[in-house]
């Protein structure tokens, strides 16, 4: 019995043996439809930020996102089905080094799939050639990972930072436990109430957010790095959205680009990314700096924010889209979404946006470590409904929350036109005057059949 089992160990440590493809070879299969292209590099490295110092930042042109680390997850196989790489398909793996590229493409064989192919020359060949097609997301570097942050916390200079000035937020609606609990050295706390008010839910006056700010040590030229913590919403809590620390701190981030502030950045995962990468949090309390006046007429770029008359106009454009970032429940109106919120039922002419379950998850947005989704793929699922970057997209929720998380999204990709309808479902239901729709809309019904 010792001597079998000596033997099934020594052949779960022998490698696979997968064929290597060359560059030539790789260039041939990028249109290949049966083919998938799998980067095992972290999040960060895909969307653009150059991790190992390579020639140029991103991923080779049509790779899905399927980082190593998530092999540790127990439904892993569940990620991969739900990007639609299949045991039929052709998968060829990459990464930064050849061993990373081993270790998945032994994952994928265990799990069914038998045609993969490793390429090894990412670094060496691909990246430093300009001729060969690359991919990033558009504004990555406002899409922060947990060693950057480490790097400028202990006083150096990381990648895209270009001043001295920083302030770090944890943010948080109504919670200052979550804060208290544990945070980021360096952090202060930003409670969502300063910026939006707690009767319309909507961005607070000028002059309000200047005070806010001011107070925060935050200028127009303050270089911002927001994150929060995520623990999982109870619908029956009466302020059910004090869990959703990091969705209220992308929140906070729109409004401070609304206001003004120059350069605002999201620590892609919150807290929970900092956490896993083995950094340590503190229950020590940091006080804002105070650093003068903001130094510039809020709102600085009211372009961002869409009220209740711009929103009826481009209900009735083709040029326009509002985006409704809810549940399916709440489109349809058989839930408000929210304990607060009398009225069900959506806005006409809206287009559906699918966050996800209900009126305090992203998880359509997010990867399961709470880091931000292949942009490829929140892009797919717009176009599907006609939201696309050519027109002016207004995304709104219940009261703002979801919709600027969404909106967050096509501003990293660089798209030109994009804005938050504030008031959201709160406001226009609250109005007498505004039309209510609900049921499975005729086009959806179409398309079904």
């Amino acid at each position: 019995m010792l001597f079998i089992t000596k033997i099934i160990k020594n052949r779960l440590n022998e490698h696979m043996s997968f064929p290597d493809i060359s560059t030539s070879e790789l260039q041939l299969q990028l249109s290949n439809p049966h083919t998938f292209l799998i980067d095992i590099r972290p999040v960060e490295a895909y969307n653009g930020w150059k991790i190992e110092n390579e020639a140029r930042g991103g991923h080779i042109r049509g790779a899905r996102s399927l980082p190593l680390r998530w092999t540790r997850y127990i439904d892993w196989i569940e990620i991969v089905r739900s990007k639609g790489i299949l045991p039929d398909h052709t998968l060829i793996v990459y990464g930064y080094n050849s061993a990373d590229a081993q270790q998945v493409a032994e994952r994928f064989s265990r799990s069914g799939y038998d045609k993969i192919k490793i390429y090894k020359h990412f670094l060496s060949e691909w990246c430093s050639n300009d001729t060969l097609p690359m991919d990033n997301l558009k504004r990555y570097s406002q899409l922060v990972y947990p060693e950057w942050l480490k790097i400028l916390i202990d006083g150096g200079t990381p990648p895209e930072f270009k001043g001295s000035d920083f302030v770090i937020c944890h943010g948080h609606y109504r919670n200052r436990g979550a804060y208290e609990e544990g945070h980021i050295p360096g952090a202060i706390e930003v409670d969502t109430n300063t910026l939006e008010s707690p009767e319309t839910w909507n961005r607070r006056s000028p002059a309000e957010l200047k005070e806010t700010l001011e107070r925060l040590g935050i200028t127009t030229d303050t270089m911002v790095i927001l994150y929060g913590r995520f623990s999982f919403p109870d619908n029956n809590d009466p302020f059910p959205g004090s869990s959703a620390g990091h969705l209220g701190s992308i929140r906070a981030a729109f409004i401070m680009m609304y206001a003004g502030v120059k350069d605002v950045r999201i620590l892609n995962g919150g807290l929970k990314a900092w956490e896993d990468a083995g950094f340590k949090i503190t229950t020590n309390e940091y006080k804002p700096v105070y650093r003068g006046a903001f130094g510039a007429k809020i709102p600085v770029c009211p372009e961002l924010a869409v009220d209740m008359d711009e929103a009826r106009e481009i209900i009735s454009s083709d040029q326009a889209e509002l985006v409704s970032v809810r549940s399916w429940p709440e489109y349809i109106g058989e839930v408000s979404g929210y304990n607060y919120i009398e009225k069900k039922g959506r806005i006409p002419g809206s287009v559906f946006g699918n966050c996800g379950t209900d009126a305090y998850h992203m998880e359509n947005y997010r990867n399961l470590d709470h880091t931000t989704r292949e942009y490829h793929e929140i892009e797919e699922i717009w176009r599907e409904v006609g939201v696309v970057p050519e027109k002016h997209n207004a995304f709104y929720c219940g009261t703002g929350w979801r919709g600027s998380e969404a909106w967050f999204n096509a501003w990293l990709m660089g798209w030109p036109r994009v804005s938050v309808f504030d008031g959201g479902w709160f406001e226009w239901s609250n109005d007498p005057q505004n039309p209510i729709e609900k049921g499975i809309p005729d086009q959806v019904q179409k398309m079904k059949v």
